[in-house]
């Protein structure tokens, strides 16, 4: 004998009974009742549900022509580990991670070539004077910080990114609610009717950035973006003249991944947005189906400021394209605590204030 299938409560998951007197299904645990039809057509959407596809194939860059090889040589930090290329001309320079001396190794071997780049367009006085601005208008900071702190090193680096390109097929369920009120004589009424909300479409994503140097923080990478594509080139290695060139040691399979995170996060936050009016509004379910999928390898423009503080070494990164300037700065715990007393002196008036005159 086949067994009965089970419904379950959109509203709660509970399990449904049906109800012969009033000929609907009935949650015994939040007392909704629902109409079998469209319960039916319900469990139908549920059945169509597919699970997540995102598995990624691709390659990017290309192999090093001799010639480029033997323009290009890399050089090692022995203090953080930092791996970056230079032009043959460069001899010695120190890393523009921790300021450290950097030594040469060898040639460039064993690493792909980029497909783009993105040349500098901001040059060395931009980045110094973007540190400065960064600098203006922050009150807890120390005041001999902007005194007598200097820029120890200051750096043009090429930032290894690997951008992901894909078409996601994208399917969510939201669960959502909508009450309305009345009054009826001394009695308020109100009804809660309880909502299934389908979202379907495609979205196409091109270039998602992802750094492929383990050597700066992700979230300082992702706090300069966005880059302008457009104006990125076919590379040469003409464009790394003057400039150092990270060498990327996060692999492509190695950031699948972060890519993926970004396309999955990005596609619910749009469809998310869509669906409006609704009381709260839950996920119930969502599936995601990658076609498409490509990549390339690129190098990105970034100013790298390293400076020192008690001890302390601050990096900060400017877009070398746009100008963004990001980087943490220490607070004066001095100023911190004056702000905190000044603040909870304020609060406390305030509420005497309030209950002198108005209660």
């Amino acid at each position: 004998m086949a067994g009965v299938q089970e419904y379950k409560c959109p509203a709660c998951g509970g399990a449904l009974k049906f109800d012969s007197t009033a000929q609907k299904l009935h949650c015994p645990y939040c007392d909704n009742e629902f109409e079998v039809s469209a319960l039916s057509s319900f469990e139908e959407q549920l059945q169509d549900e597919k699970p997540d596809q995102m598995d990624w194939d691709v390659s990017a860059g290309s192999e090093w022509e001799e010639h480029e090889e033997q323009q290009l040589r890399t050089y090692v930090c022995n203090s953080c580990g930092g791996e970056i290329m230079a032009d043959e001309n460069t001899a010695a320079t120190s890393c523009p991670f921790c300021g450290n001396p950097v030594v040469l190794t060898e040639r460039v071997s064993g690493q792909l070539r980029p497909d783009y780049v993105i040349p500098f367009k901001l040059n060395k006085e931009a980045a110094k004077e973007a540190y400065r601005r960064h600098l203006k208008g922050k009150i807890l900071l120390p005041k001999k910080f902007q005194d007598e702190n200097h820029i120890d090193e200051i750096k043009g680096v090429y930032v290894p990114y690997w951008l992901f390109d894909a078409d996601v097929d994208a399917s969510f369920r939201y669960s959502g609610t909508k009450e309305s009120v009345w009054e009826t004589g001394d009695y308020i009424y109100t009804r809660t009717s309880f909502y299934s909300i389908v979202r379907q479409g495609r979205v196409g994503f091109t270039h998602i950035p992802i750094d492929g140097s383990s050597s700066i923080a992700d979230d300082l990478m992702e706090a300069i973006e966005p880059f302008d594509f457009s104006d990125a080139v076919d590379f040469q290695t003409a464009y790394l003249a003057g400039y150092l060139a990270d060498k990327y040691d996060v692999g492509l399979k190695e950031s699948y991944p972060r890519a993926t995170e970004r396309i999955k996060k990005s596609t619910a936050d749009m469809f998310r947005n869509t669906v409006h009016g609704y009381m709260n509004l839950n996920e119930a379910s969502g599936s995601m189906q990658l076609q498409d999928g490509d990549a390339k390898y690129a190098l990105y423009p970034v100013w790298l400021l390293a400076t020192t503080w008690k001890d302390q070494h601050f990096l900060f990164a400017m877009n070398g394209q746009t100008g963004k300037m990001v980087g943490d700065l220490p607070a004066d715990s001095r100023k911190f605590w004056s702000w905190e007393l000044l603040l909870t002196v304020g609060i406390g008036l305030l509420a005497f204030l309030i209950i002198r005159f108005f209660v």
